[in-house]
């Protein structure tokens, strides 16, 4: 019969049981073992072995046995869809991921939700500024307590900045307490600036 002619191969059949059925006609490709016309009950799970004519050996493992009963001339049989065992299977290879995060408030979430609260701190400019105003203030001949509030105002300013970008009145309104002697104007223009 044509179809027994293509069956080249000589397989063995071992069970889950450890049954070996030896020298059972067969087709092997990559995929797929055909056998035509066998009495064998293969059932998933089973094994099939081929020696091949190199000395090389491969296994297979039955994952569905695909069996069809006789339809005219092709005789009943099996048309397995297997698994060759002993081949590493391919690993999705992982692929780096590179997060560039800049800026106040950067962060990430991954699968997580965000309960923080932002807070942005001092920036460098500002604080400069800052520690110029209270070194401005200190060398003005101001008496012991007006020195000590206008050190409080500045602290205030910061601490404005420090809870985000503060509103231009709040923060003018806050500075303009401050005397109006030497360089303070022109730092409190720059720090009033700060917040447009």
């Amino acid at each position: 019969m044509f179809l027994s002619s293509l069956q080249k191969d000589r397989v063995v059949v071992i069970k889950q049981n450890g049954d070996r059925f030896e020298d059972q006609p067969a087709s092997v490709q990559k995929n797929s073992i055909i056998m035509n016309g066998s009495k064998l009950l293969i059932e998933p799970g089973d094994l099939i072995e081929r020696n091949m004519s190199n000395g090389g050996k491969e296994t297979f493992k039955v994952i569905e046995p695909g069996w069809h009963e006789r339809h005219g001339s092709i005789p009943a049989g099996y048309q397995m869809t297997v698994e060759r065992l002993g081949l590493p299977k391919p690993a999705a290879a992982p692929q780096p991921v590179i997060y560039n995060i800049t800026g106040h408030n950067a962060r990430i979430n991954n699968h997580s939700v965000d309960n923080s609260t932002n807070m942005v701190g001092v920036t460098d400019e500002v604080a400069e500024l800052l520690t110029k105003l209270k070194a401005e203030i200190q060398t003005l001949g101001l008496e012991a307590n007006e020195r000590t509030d206008a050190l409080e105002v500045v602290d205030a300013a910061e601490a404005q900045f420090a809870h985000g970008k503060p509103k231009k009145s709040v923060l003018t309104a806050l500075l303009s307490a401050l005397p109006a002697a030497g360089n303070i104007a022109s730092i409190v223009g720059a720090v009033a600036a700060l917040c447009q």
